[in-house]
Formats: C-alpha cells, structure tokens, sequence
C-alpha cells in the first residue's frame, strides 16, 4: 500500500476539552490536512522536541529513545496506520540492523518518538480519504499567517496548556441536527478559519451518515 508523506502543520489548544491540543499534520507536495486530538503530556512532548528545549530531566519518550539506542535498534519511520470510529492508530517502525519490527503506538507517542530520531511521517491514502480535510486555494494564500499563530502554539504547548475551557456540547448537539449541505458549509467555513479540531468533528459527523 503506497504510504503519504506527512509534516507537522501545527499545534493548538482545543476549545472542546481542556489540557487537550489539535495536531495537524499536513501532506507533503498536497493540500490535505489530518487533525488528530491529543493529550497535554504528549503535546508538550511534541512541543519541547521542536523547539529544541531541554528539560532538566528525561522525559518518557527520551527515554524510549536512550533505552532503543542501548540496545542498539533505531526507529526509521512513523505511520498512521489505522482509523477506527474516529480513533487513529499508528506504528512504529524499528530495526536493529537486520529486521524490522512494527510497534504498535498512539499517534501522539509515536510522533513524539518520531521527532526525536527526525525520521518521516506516513499515512496511507485510505485513511487521508476518510479523515483529511482539502484545504481551497483561499486558504492556502493564508498560510504564512498560520504559521506564525502555529509557533505561538508551540510555544504555549511547552510552557503551559491551561486555557479557558470553551463550551462545545451545546455545538456538538448542533451539528447531529444538521442536514447534510449544512454540515458541508459549517466543513467549509471551519476549514478557511483554520478551525481544523471543528472540521474534523463536522467531517466525523459526515462520515457517519455516508
């Protein structure tokens, strides 16, 4: 199965849970994105390793990273393997020289992994057919905006994740009592926003109905 080569596009507070982040990840030499909801811990994993801080003490995904080199296996990619109910899956990919072996991971782990052996990210078309989100050619011309907003991102990532919390149930209740060309237009809208965490809960809700 051909694998999608992916980068980190960005890394922003969610408005529906508190201490969770959206990473988005982008498709090389594409104008698709896949928004993923990750955890605090992992954000600032993510965060910290792209800004090149050093904390005072290893942190679990440098450790995986001492304790592989040890034993003399590196890691060679990261790819998002699977999505199941709205859930991704992903693997490491490993090798001690002769073999290779797949871990299975959470994808904000084995990114956080990945980052730390600078090795590439995949998916597979499948998944970016499902999940991604096509960005239009008005927001492509906004881009350098929100790469500027996206360092300010990490750098809140890494030095701290408390925001206020905004209410999104009432939204959620929302969009399940949408029709479709409503769904399509509330997709649209939060895609030139730059709204990737609303998008890809419009896109669930859509896929859910195909």
């Amino acid at each position: 199965m051909e694998k999608i080569r992916l980068e980190i596009i960005g890394l922003s507070s969610s408005q529906s849970q508190t201490g969770s982040f959206a990473l988005v990840l982008g498709e090389v030499n594409g104008n698709r994105r896949l928004p993923i909801i990750i955890g605090m811990f992992e954000a600032q994993a993510i965060a910290i390793e792209i800004e090149k801080v050093i904390p005072n003490r290893p942190m679990t995904h440098d450790l995986f990273k001492s304790f592989a080199l040890s034993f003399h296996f590196i890691v060679e990619e990261i790819v998002i393997s699977d999505l199941k109910e709205g859930v991704f899956f992903a693997k490491i990919i490993c090798s001690d020289g002769i073999k290779n072996i797949e871990i299975d991971a959470r994808p904000s782990d084995a990114i956080a992994i990945g980052l730390r052996f600078d090795v590439p990210i995949y998916s597979y078309e499948t998944i970016m057919s499902e999940a991604g989100i096509v960005l239009n050619d008005e927001t492509d011309d906004m881009e350098d905006e929100e790469e500027e907003e996206d360092e300010d991102n990490l750098e809140e990532a890494t030095i701290s994740s408390n925001k206020p919390e905004t209410n999104f149930t009432g939204r959620e209740d929302q969009i399940k009592n949408m029709s479709l060309d409503q769904l399509q237009a509330m997709l649209d809208d939060a895609i030139e926003k730059e709204d990737y965490e609303k998008a890809a809960r419009v896109r669930d809700e859509m896929n859910k109905r195909n």
